[in-house]
């Protein structure tokens, strides 16, 4: 990767908009956007060459090509610097999106003197000109690739300033902790002054590491917002994961078969459900083998297990619940903290059939007495089930906390897990999906995010936030203990400049290169 910034001093073109549109919207920016803009453009009606034109005034006319030949009608937006989105001077030429027609506009500004925008350019002009700092400029990614409404809040609220300010006030508090350390320092020979009341100090610093404590342990939920909420389908083999993960996505993502282990490694998708984002993940079926590949993807599911926030754990409903029981005695020690949803599958085919092979609940031979399954097992007081018993017959709805499974009260709560809720579905033919959607929704547990809501995203900033907390944390050790002032103020130096970090005001230029490197061409 090329390390070096690119020249400042240039103007730089692309195409600011995506292809398969009706138009195409070419973006110049720097101090000779409007200049080299007029050498390609001739307005409509005699009209005034756009280095005339006020800035936020849109001109209609003509690209014409080197051989005068007229390229496009077009609009131009003026945008005079400081008044733009890189505070330099900037020109957007609206065409049609012809691929012709942009790479020849394209091709005429770069020899009337522009050269080709990098990667994240305009961005990164517009934090070195003050227009925004870091966190905003990332925020501006972030608002690019947003795909739920959830995301779509978490950036703006970062992208209006919401989290640089929360910032700037605990750097501002910082700053007048060490200024008062600093003047202790100055005048050290004078052991008998102390600038810094110990207990204001004390108090100013335990404010400041709870409020950086709480932007820090806010980033489980933003990384769970931005990334994707991990939702593990577990499950021995054969028992409809993969044909679930289709289910859910909507697509034939994943290969379904007959065939014991036809998954061998993880795979993953992404959807939206009530605007916010779940990451699926198909895992290998979990049993004992000797195939060395199919060993790999069980521990792969392991891994995926010990990731994920929720758990879906499939119970195949044609086969012996008791093997069901010990299979999640084999997964416990995974399951700890997690929430948990017992998805029983093929509800659609019935129920296990007992030793002579007749089947124990028919789906014309529904059980009428509530809390007893059809094929006869006690119920489940602790646990909600929804959806279709196996047979088909719905539950009733007002009857539900007292309704069926196929596993008992007593051989669930021997287990070390919270159970949220087990839900009865066909996931080849669709049944209650929907339910499972539903409550995959409700157990996200995201919360109504308002405009004024600061929670971190970026990882970046949450590693600065983890190294300024643990500055935070031996000055008020220090203080406690009594430590020189000269190494508490240290501290809270190093702590301001994790905060600073994260906004760009101590930034280096590796940083900046690792931030911007991301951005696509044309912004």
């Amino acid at each position: 990767m090329n390390t070096s910034a690119p020249n400042s001093s240039d103007t730089i073109c692309a195409l600011a908009t995506g292809h398969g549109g009706a138009i195409g919207v070419i973006r110049l920016s720097g101090p000779d956007a409007l200049t080299i803009a007029d050498s390609i453009f001739t307005p409509a009606k005699e009209g005034k060459p756009l280095t005339c034109r006020r800035g936020f005034t849109i001109a209609y006319g003509t690209i014409i090509g080197g051989g005068g030949e007229v390229i496009d009608d077009v609009l131009v937006s003026i945008f005079r610097s400081p008044h733009s989105y890189t505070g330099e001077d900037s020109v957007e030429i609206a065409c049609h999106a012809s691929p012709y027609i942009l790479q020849t506009v394209l091709s005429l500004l770069i020899a009337a003197g522009c050269r080709m925008a990098e990667p994240g350019e305009y961005t990164r002009r517009a934090f070195l000109n003050g227009r925004m700092d870091l966190s905003q400029a990332e925020a501006v990614a972030d608002l690019i690739a947003s795909s739920s409404a959830a995301e779509h809040r978490l950036a703006i609220n970062q992208m209006r300033g919401n989290f640089s300010r929360k910032l700037a006030d605990l750097r501002n508090q910082l700053l007048h902790l060490t200024s008062l350390l600093e003047l202790e320092i100055d005048f050290s020979d004078h052991e008998e002054l102390e600038f810094a009341d110990r207990s204001e100090l004390i108090r100013i610093a335990n404010e400041v590491e709870q409020t950086v404590t709480n932007l820090a342990d806010s980033f489980r939920l933003g990384n769970a917002v931005k990334n994707g909420i991990p939702v593990a389908i577990i499950g021995q083999t054969n028992v409809g994961k993969s044909t679930l993960l289709n289910a859910l996505v909507g697509e034939d993502k994943a290969i379904v078969s007959d065939i014991h282990g036809t998954t061998r490694d993880v795979i993953e998708d992404t959807v939206v459900i009530d605007g916010v984002t779940f990451r699926f993940i198909d895992t290998a079926g979990i049993r004992q083998t000797s195939d060395a590949i199919e060993t790999m993807g069980i521990e792969r599911s392991f891994h995926a297990i010990d990731s994920a926030q929720i758990v879906i754990l499939m119970q195949d409903l044609t086969q012996e619940p008791e093997a069901f029981l010990a299979f999640i005695e084999q997964l416990q020690p995974h399951l700890k903290d997690k929430q948990v949803v017992i998805v029983q599958n093929k509800c659609d085919v019935g129920t296990r059939t007992n030793a002579e092979g007749v089947g124990e609940a028919k789906r014309s031979q529904c059980a009428n007495t509530v809390g007893v399954h059809p094929c006869g097992r006690p119920p489940i007081e602790n646990a909600r089930i929804v959806g279709t018993y196996p047979c088909g017959r719905p539950l009733d709805d007002v009857r539900m906390k007292v309704a069926c499974s196929a596993l008992a009260n007593s051989e669930l709560s021997a287990f070390n897990f919270q159970l949220s809720t087990i839900i009865s579905l066909s996931a080849k033919h669709g049944t209650n999906i929907d339910v499972l959607r539903k409550t995959l929704a409700n157990l996200a547990s995201i919360p109504n995010i308002s405009s004024a809501d600061v929670i971190v995203t970026n990882i970046r900033h949450y590693e600065a936030l983890t190294h300024a907390r643990e500055a935070i944390h031996r000055v008020i050790q220090g203080l406690d203990e009594d430590t020189p002032t000269d190494l508490i103020a240290q501290d809270l130096s190093e702590c301001s400049y994790h905060l600073g970090s994260i906004i760009g005001e101590v930034s280096v230029e590796d940083v900046l290169e690792n931030v911007f490197s991301h951005f696509c061409v044309g912004k």
